[in-house]
């Protein structure tokens, strides 16, 4: 420890080392190293002298490492090799001291799922912060990850290849009836689920034809009465007397304690995943964003691969 603390050496002469033992020429050593020939060679000569051996054999076709010089040479590889760990390792724990992970979702998610989750994240990582962004379609949500406006999406699974998929969980499709129209103690039958007047949301076609798809394999049809633009107008309407609907329980939330919410005769359901994607390198925080996800036991442990899943995708929020 003593020699170590009198040793003078210089990363910068174990760079210029290595790099005249790989390139077997000062010049090119020093086209590499972004140097000036003599700068180099000037780094040789004072770790030579600090070590009190020759390394470098000079001559008119180039330099020659000493038999000493080789066993120098891959030491300081070595040594530079950790020295890039080292500082590779800092800058990952600096990734989690501040930033941001960018996430991209749909209402509901950014309502209901993801205020506990960064409230988690934040008072593990106190420096970091969660910008959201929402979008009506969970189409958009996996476009901004694909045009890079974020890292981390929450959408329905399956999805495609391009993106790394777990799920998240499952969320229901249910009725929503009106006050007092069927008995608490009366199964819901698929006959009468069809007479009532059905509301729907305009801006949500595919979530309304999978729906449709559901009743139609058990010789039903929906009675559309009423079409509206925001899940909070369909809810009034049902509160009021003038219709009913079916909508993912997640989407409907905060139902009104007057509606009567009933499990559809068969069920039908949606998985709601969390997605990366698949080939893109991403900052510590992203994966540690993750983790929080998992240790919430809110996200599976394994990834969901695209095509494992005989399940419908259902566009809405």
């Amino acid at each position: 420890m003593d020699k170590i603390n009198d040793c003078n050496l210089k990363i910068s002469q174990l760079r210029a080392l290595v790099a005249v033992g790989d390139r077997k020429s000062f010049s090119e050593a020093a086209l590499e190293l972004g140097l000036s020939q003599s700068t180099v060679s000037y780094a040789i000569a004072t770790l030579e002298e600090e070590l009190g051996v020759i390394l470098v054999l000079r001559g008119r076709h180039g330099a020659t490492l000493t038999p000493i010089g080789e066993t120098i040479f891959e030491e300081a590889q070595q040594i530079l090799r950790l020295l890039g760990n080292v500082l590779e390792k800092a800058e990952r724990e600096k990734g989690l001291q501040s930033g941001q992970v960018r996430v991209a979702c749909v209402r509901s998610i950014a309502t209901h799922v993801l205020p506990k989750v960064i409230a988690r994240f934040r008072e593990k990582y106190p420096m970091m912060g969660v910008v959201i962004t929402e979008y009506d379609r969970y189409a958009e949500v996996e476009q901004a990850l694909q045009q890079g406006q974020a890292e981390v999406g929450f959408t329905l699974l399956p999805t495609g290849k391009q993106f790394e998929a777990w799920e998240l969980f499952r969320d229901e499709f249910v009725a929503l009836l009106s006050p007092g129209v069927l008995a608490s103690n009366v199964p819901l039958s698929w006959e009468q689920l069809a007479e009532y007047p059905m509301i729907v949301n305009l801006r949500s076609p595919q979530h309304n034809k999978v729906i449709q798809e559901h009743f139609l394999q058990f010789g039903q049809t929906l009675k559309v009465d009423r079409k509206v633009r925001e899940d909070s107008t369909v809810l009034s309407m049902v509160k009021q007397g003038l219709g009913a609907t079916v909508m993912a329980r997640l989407t409907a939330e905060p139902i009104p304690q007057e509606i009567q919410v009933r499990s559809l005769p068969v069920p039908l359901e949606r998985i709601i995943g969390v997605i990366i994607l698949a080939d893109a390198i991403l900052p510590k925080r992203v994966f540690a964003f993750l983790d929080v996800l998992k240790q919430g036991c809110l996200l599976s442990q394994k990834a969901v691969k695209s095509d494992s899943l005989g399940y419908k995708k259902i566009d809405g929020r």
